[in-house]
C-alpha cells in the first residue's frame, strides 16, 4: 500500500506533472510565475483547493452520485465544489493575507477555472482510487504544480535578464522557455516505476 501511494505521489510530481507534461493549468503558470513569492503563494492556494476538492468530490461521488446512478453529473458537481472552495480561499486571503491577495490579483479567481484541479478530481474517479489514494494523488499533483511554478519562476528571471531579439521579446520567449522546461520533464519517464519496482 505504501509503495503504491509513493508511486502515485512521485508520478504526479515528475512523470505526470499536470503543467509540464499534461499542459493543464497553463494560465496561472504563465501569469503568476514572474515572481517567486507569488508563484509559491499561488501554488499553496492550488494545493489547498486541490486537496479539499478531491476529498469533497470523491466523497460526494462515492456516497451520492454513484449509488443514485448520477455519475454523468460529476463534472458539473465537481466544478461547483471547486468554485465554492476557491471563494473560501479568496475570502480567507483577502481577510488574513492581504499582500498575497494583492500579488495574486486576477489570477486567484482563475483557480476556479484551473483545469488541473478539475482534472485531478476526474482522474481519481477514472483510476478508481480510494479516498487515501485520491488525496495522495491531489497532494502530488499540487506539489508538481509548485515544482513547475518555482522552476519556471527562476527560468523567467534569467530570461528577463537575457538579451533577446525583438521578435522574441515578451510572450514568445516565455513560451519557448516553458517548452524547454517541459521538455526536460520527459526525461523522468519510467523513473518512478523503476525506483519502486512496481
Amino acid at each position: 500500500m505504501v509503495t503504491k501511494l509513493a508511486v502515485i505521489f512521485f508520478s504526479m510530481i515528475l512523470v505526470d506533472n499536470y503543467v509540464l507534461v499534461k499542459f493543464l493549468g497553463i494560465c496561472p503558470f504563465l501569469g503568476v510565475s514572474k515572481k517567486l513569492d507569488s508563484a509559491i503563494g499561488m501554488s499553496g492556494a492550488v494545493i489547498f483547493v486541490m486537496v479539499l476538492a478531491t476529498a469533497f468530490t470523491h466523497t460526494i461521488y462515492t456516497y451520492l452520485l454513484s449509488p443514485l446512478g448520477l455519475e454523468y453529473l460529476n463534472t458539473i458537481v465537481f466544478i461547483l465544489i471547486i468554485a465554492s472552495l476557491v471563494q473560501l480561499v479568496e475570502t480567507v486571503l483577502k481577510k488574513y493575507m492581504k499582500a498575497l491577495y494583492s500579488a495574486l490579483g486576477v489570477y486567484l479567481p482563475l483557480i476556479t477555472t484551473n483545469c488541473a484541479i478539475l482534472a485531478v478530481t476526474l482522474l481519481n474517479i477514472s483510476n478508481e482510487y480510494n479516498l487515501i489514494e485520491s488525496i495522495v494523488c491531489a497532494i502530488g499533483a499540487g506539489v508538481g504544480f509548485l515544482v513547475a511554478m518555482v522552476i519556471f519562476s527562476g527560468v523567467r528571471r534569467k530570461v528577463d535578464e537575457a538579451i533577446v531579439l525583438p521578435t522574441f521579446d515578451g510572450l514568445p520567449i516565455t513560451l519557448i522557455a516553458a517548452a524547454i522546461v517541459s521538455l526536460s520533464f520527459t526525461g523522468f519517464g519510467g523513473i518512478v516505476e523503476n525506483i519502486f519496482k512496481v
